[in-house]
């Protein structure tokens, strides 16, 4: 049977492509969702200054490490394979698919979410559905997907570019009807409305939220396992890169703004992080005249965008985690592929720890609830584990006599060194700010319960990653 990483290539994919695909896994009309109910209009400045002090330089990072290591196919961990030996290699591959999961959890949720709008038209409610309703549902979901990987394998560039496409032009549409409606002086619903709104206010919600801002941004180094399926990948990956900074910026600076002309900030519904998206295209039809026609037009494209999402995490997470060496640390059967060269045990290992996830977390009393805990529980394990792509930079370039790239970012050593160690300390402490709840009152028994779930899920993560390399050691020894 074929390995993994000799499986049938798809064809040569181009960098504007790779910047599509991309997009699906760093941003959408979502994350701008997420934020702005944590920090308001104030969040326009947070994600300037994030785009200069953090994105720029992490999206440039991850062009030269993809440059770097051109003929690798797992992505971050062959950089740290390379860098820090295949124990932590290993490590890497397991931290970087198994924080993904949560990920995976909320793009489900979401596709569930926006089915119910398709079909009902408004915000699903309690009332319509109970929590372990919305549980079964997500991880239904995710066998229907499977499913629909295993059978057609090849979809998988198409998904990226219609995906991320739409969703790009949903937004341009958004930000352009914000333009037409001030242009019409017509009533901005956040007042008052000036400067101060966008100051950013450096407290300790700043600090609790960092977390998801990172998370919101993060991502661009899930795609790295294809630059071994770009025409000239080591020239034009970095290519991508350029432009899907160019895109975040866009989404995240003038999708803020936007928010703030159709939501007023200073009281915003509880449920905003779960259907504030569809609220906004549905503000703005009704704004316009036109009824639901931007709010189903959304829809369809949010069904599509959180479809590519699923194909690409999936897809994308068993590369990294089924490649290089993790394959001597794992049970040989979560390494068995099919006839199209996909890892279906790997996807199947995929379903059931969601499931688990899901479970523990549809014991909270809401479904709005499930899906904040959840969404934050992102915003903790995710920029963690992009803490190591910054440590394999500053390896890289500690070491750059040893290593050679086509794209070099900040030619001066000493420059670039500072920059990396920047980026890992910010990334690590918005992760451990991140596991104080910020969708609860403090001291609840919600924001207890949220609490534990934040600390007990991650062990769960890492107490898997302990145990399937113990299982792989015994089938050596007894094979």
């Amino acid at each position: 049977m074929d390995s993994f990483d000799t499986a049938q290539k798809r064809k040569q994919l181009t960098w504007p492509v790779i910047a599509l695909m991309d997009f699906v896994t760093v941003i959408g009309f979502d994350d701008i969702i997420y934020n702005f109910q944590n920090q308001g209009l104030a969040v326009v400045s947070d994600w300037i200054l994030l785009l200069i002090l953090f994105v720029i330089p992490y999206e440039l990072i991850v062009g030269q490490l993809g440059s770097t290591f051109s003929n690798d196919g797992g992505g971050l961990s062959s950089w740290i394979r390379h860098t820090s030996g295949d124990k932590m290699g290993y490590i890497t591959a397991w931290c970087y698919w198994v924080v993904s999961l949560p990920y995976l959890v909320d793009v489900a949720n979401s596709t569930v979410v926006s089915f119910a709008w398709l079909f009902k038209g408004h915000a699903l409610s309690d009332a319509e559905m109970s929590n372990w309703g919305f549980a079964l549902l997500t991880a239904l979901i995710f066998v229907i997907f499977i499913f629909f990987q295993h059978r057609f394998a090849n979809t998988l560039q198409w998904l990226g570019i219609i995906g991320g496409g739409a969703m790009f032009i949903m937004t341009i549409l958004f930000v352009i009807m914000t333009v037409v409606y001030l242009g019409e002086g017509r009533h901005i619903a956040t007042q008052p409305f000036h400067f101060k709104n966008f100051l950013p206010t450096f407290n300790i919600k700043f600090f609790m939220s960092l977390g998801l801002l990172i998370f919101a941004m993060n991502g661009a180094e899930f795609i790295a396992p294809y630059v071994t399926e770009m025409k000239d990948g080591p020239k034009n990956f970095p290519k991508a890169m350029y432009m899907l900074a160019i895109m975040t910026a866009f989404l995240t600076i003038f999708g803020s703004f936007s928010l703030g002309v159709f939501f007023n900030a200073h009281h915003l519904p509880d449920d905003l992080k779960m259907n504030g998206s569809y609220y906004a295209f549905q503000a703005m039809g009704n704004k316009f005249g036109l009824g639901n026609f931007f709010l189903y037009l959304f829809i369809v494209t949010q069904a599509l965008y959180m479809i590519a999402q699923l194909a690409i995490l999936v897809d994308g997470g068993a590369r990294i985690f089924l490649s290089d060496t993790a394959k001597r640390y794992l049970p040989r059967q979560l390494t068995k592929t099919d006839k199209n060269g996909l890892p279906i045990n790997g996807y199947w290992l995929t379903t059931g720890i969601c499931s688990v996830l899901l479970f523990l977390s549809a014991t909270l009393p809401s479904v709005n609830d499930i899906f904040n805990q959840l969404l934050n529980l992102n915003g903790i394990v995710s920029p963690y584990v992009t803490g190591l792509l910054f440590w394999a930079f500053i390896k890289v370039r500690a070491n750059q006599d040893k290593f050679n790239s086509e794209y070099v970012y900040i030619k001066n050593r000493t420059l670039a060194l500072i920059v990396g160690w920047w980026c890992l300390i910010v990334t690590v402490t918005g992760a451990t700010f991140g596991i104080i709840p910020i969708d609860a009152k403090f001291g609840s028994p919600t924001w207890i319960h949220m609490l534990i779930l934040n600390i007990v899920e991650p062990l769960i993560m890492i107490g898997l990653g302990i145990i399937l390399p113990l299982i792989a050691k015994w089938q050596r020894n007894h094979n």
